[in-house]
Formats: C-alpha cells, sequence, structure tokens
C-alpha cells in the first residue's frame, strides 16, 4: 500500500492537470495576497488543506503522519487562515471550467446546470452562532450554529460551480441571483419549487438563460383550454392567461406580473422586470409500485415543443435528484456534515476546500467513466475517493466500481442499527453543571 506522502505527491499529480501550481499563485495575488519566504507558503499549505480534507477532514495532528513531515498545529492554522478565500472561491471556478471542458454531456443542445441548497452544522462559538444562528425551538446554548449553503453543480458531469453559505433563515431565493454571472445564453437552470417565481424566470429569460423548476405549491394551474383566469373571486382559479395548448397537459400561458416584488428583491429591480412572460406549463405522472403515485407540474421557458418534447423535459427533471446524492457525497461520505473551522471566514474556506476535492474525485469519475464507457454517475464514488488516498504517483487508472441501475429501488427511511441514545440537552451547558454540583452536595 503507498504511504502518505506519496499519497499527496499523488494528489499534486492529479492536481496540476486542472490546477497548475503557477495558478495558484496567480490567483493569491490577484487576490491581494502577499506573503514571504516561508514553510507553509501558499503551495504548502493549499496542498495540505486537500490531504487534510481528503482524509476525511482528519485532525491537524494527524498530518505529520499523512504527510510523513513535521507538521505544527498552530502554524498551519495561521497559514490557513492567511489563505484569500476569494482566491479559493476563484480556484474553484476555474478547475470546475477546466474539469468540465473534458465532458460536453449536453441535452437538447444545452448545458444543464442544478441548483439547490443544504446545510451543514459549525461549531459552537459566538461569532459563528451571531452570525449563521441555530434551528428554531432550540434554547439559548443548547443548538450548534447551522450554515446554509447553496450549489450550483453540472448536470451530468456532477462538477460544483459555485457554493454560497450564508445564514441559516434565508431563502434560497435570496441569493440564487449570485449564481447567475456564472450562467449564459445555452445554459439551463433547473431547480425545485423553492426557485419558481416570475421575478426568477424573469430575471434568467432576460439574461438569455432558460429555467425549468416544479411548479410552486402556491401555484394553481388548470390545464382547461381558455379557461377565465382569476377575477375578484380569487378561489380556485389561475392567475395566468391561456395562450396555446400543445398537448394532454401541456400548454403554454403568459404569467402576469404581480403587483408587489418578492422580500428579496428591490422595488427599482423589480420595476426593471417585463410586466408578462410566457411560460409552458406541463405535468406528468410517476407511477411507483408500492408508493404513492406522485403528479409532478413543471414551469419552463422552453417553449418548443418539437425540440424539447414533453417525454424529454420529464426524464430532465428526473436528473435533477441527482443533486440530493451529490450533497450525500459532500455531506456524508467526505464527512462535511460537520466543519471544524471557528470563524466565518474559516468556514467559507473549508467548503470551498471540500468542493475543490469532491471536484478532483469527480474527475477522476469522469476519466474512468469515458474508459469503461458509461456514465459519470454510474461510477462508485467512494471507490474511487479509496482509489485516490491508495494509488502510487504514476499509476495508471484501473476500472473503478460501476454501480448497477436501479430505478425502482425504494427503501424506507428507517434504521436498523440501535446507537447508544442520550437525553438532548435542554438547558445550556453550564446550568447542568450547576444542577449535578447540587446533586453531589444532597448526595452528601
Amino acid at each position: 500500500m503507498a504511504t502518505m506522502a506519496r499519497t499527496l505527491e499523488r494528489i499534486k499529480q492529479d492536481l496540476r492537470t486542472f490546477l497548475p501550481d503557477r495558478l495558484i499563485l496567480q490567483c493569491c495575488r490577484q487576490a491581494g495576497h502577499r506573503w514571504r519566504r516561508r514553510r507553509f507558503d501558499p503551495l504548502a499549505t493549499f496542498h495540505l488543506f486537500i490531504l487534510q480534507v481528503l482524509n476525511f477532514n482528519t485532525a491537524i495532528v494527524h498530518l505529520r503522519h499523512l504527510a510523513k513531515q513535521s507538521v505544527n498545529a498552530a502554524a498551519y492554522c495561521k497559514a490557513r487562515m492567511r489563505l484569500p478565500l476569494a482566491a479559493l472561491q476563484m480556484l474553484l471556478r476555474r478547475t470546475a471550467a477546466a474539469m468540465a471542458s473534458g465532458s460536453q454531456s449536453r441535452w437538447c443542445r444545452l448545458r444543464v446546470l442544478l441548483v439547490d441548497g443544504s446545510s451543514t452544522i459549525a461549531p459552537d462559538t459566538p461569532q459563528l452562532l451571531k452570525n449563521f444562528g441555530h434551528p428554531s425551538g432550540q434554547k439559548p446554548g443548547c443548538g450548534l450554529p447551522v450554515a446554509k449553503i447553496l450549489g450550483l453543480m453540472d448536470a451530468f458531469s456532477g462538477l460544483i460551480m459555485e457554493v454560497l453559505c450564508f445564514p441559516l433563515f434565508t431563502h434560497d431565493m435570496s441569493r440564487v441571483c449570485k449564481l447567475h454571472p456564472l450562467l449564459g445564453s445555452g445554459d439551463l437552470l433547473v431547480g425545485d419549487r423553492g426557485f419558481c417565481s416570475f421575478a426568477h424566470l424573469s430575471m434568467l429569460f432576460s439574461r438569455g438563460i432558460a429555467g425549468l423548476f416544479r411548479m410552486h405549491q402556491r401555484q394553481i394551474v388548470s390545464f382547461r383550454p381558455h379557461r377565465k383566469r382569476r377575477g375578484k373571486d380569487k378561489r380556485g382559479k389561475p392567475s395566468s392567461r391561456f395562450v396555446k395548448r400543445l398537448g394532454k397537459w401541456d400548454q403554454i400561458v403568459q404569467w402576469i406580473k404581480p403587483k408587489e416584488p418578492p422580500r428579496w428583491m428591490s422595488r427599482r429591480q423589480y420595476a426593471a422586470l417585463p410586466a408578462t412572460l410566457r411560460v409552458r406549463e406541463l405535468r406528468f405522472v410517476l407511477p411507483r409500485r408500492g408508493q404513492r403515485t406522485r403528479v409532478v407540474t413543471i414551469v419552463t421557458t422552453l417553449l418548443d415543443p418539437k425540440l424539447y418534447p414533453k417525454e424529454k423535459i420529464a426524464a430532465l427533471y428526473a436528473v435533477r435528484w441527482r443533486v440530493e446524492t451529490h450533497f450525500a457525497e459532500l455531506k456524508t461520505t467526505l464527512k462535511m456534515r460537520k466543519l471544524k473551522s471557528k470563524t466565518v471566514a474559516g468556514v467559507q474556506k473549508e467548503l470551498a476546500i471540500y468542493c475543490l476535492v469532491y471536484n478532483l474525485i469527480h474527475a477522476v469519475m469522469l476519466q474512468a467513466a469515458a474508459r469503461q464507457k458509461v456514465t459519470a454517475d454510474r461510477i462508485s464514488f467512494i471507490d474511487t475517493l479509496r482509489w485516490l488516498l491508495s494509488a502510487e504517483p504514476g499509476e495508471e487508472l484501473p476500472n473503478l466500481l460501476v454501480n448497477r441501475l436501479r430505478p425502482d429501488r425504494h427503501e424506507p427511511r428507517t434504521l436498523k442499527d440501535r446507537p447508544a441514545t442520550y437525553s438532548k440537552m435542554t438547558v445550556s451547558r453550564q446550568q447542568w453543571k450547576k444542577r449535578l454540583k447540587i446533586r453531589v452536595k444532597t448526595l452528601k
């Protein structure tokens, strides 16, 4: 088995294909970072950071064994703090673009990108608690800070293009516009119903970007031709105008701009949006053996039924669920569910490195998929990670494990294992300690 020092060399070798050393230093300079000649310069710190996260975000004191060299924990922590966040975010975008260039997967000649939100737990510090907040219903001192994240991913390669981090009680829609500059004409953004609104679709349309989202639960949809739109009696009637019927449960309608802007948009920005927007509404049924049949309603700005048939759109929306698998690979496999940095900037840097490591693994999966003639989502993520941790420098990529296709697989969300259970914290730890002291005194 390869030593971890050789593993570090192997990681550097794989990174140099998409992330040469000169690019790392160039991004640091562009971010305004200046450094003197020292042991933990940006290159050494960056590579150790990658090694740490690749080994499931192991403890810093473990790095001296992994890298087979002396690593002073305090010096390494200070070096990580010196790394500019802007440089890491810039590196993430550039490496994702370089890795995605080798994968030319398109859907009806469109590049498909997935957007979705998730969350991660941060250490219990006053700064993080003030910045991110904790779930409601928890008493002071009983909850950990939870950071909300928003990711933009390539639908077919699984590569992360960008990740944003913000407070827990922030709606995804208020931050998704920050991802729009990464999109362009010929791109299709796919998301769940949380991203479905007149304002968002209009903003995408104005940039030449197509949108495809599940219909918001509050939006009333009727497929009756020439039906009446909502008037004084608002109950049970759609607010859109019927334009054209394309087939069963497939129509073009005209959405009317609501009078009031959403909370996340200023009135000036809202006034710049068009008064109406033509969209396509379609509905399909997902029959599942042994499960509840699901009826899914989609809205999209892809209006041409010949270029974008209803069946292909239904199949594409099924791809959207891959984003849940990608977040599971990050949070469960790579252990991103709980972060370790104790500052806001540190949390953001840690997330950026996690995404870089994730993209490195997926780049290897893309190579294996092309050689083994399967799609990238069939290659096992954990098998690729294990090979990266054990491969010798210069070792040829072997055939990786290919997951079986199980389209009708259904497992209940229950656990067979019974872990040790402890009572949940209902008061702060300081108060718990006071109670224990009182108990000890009474026993005496």
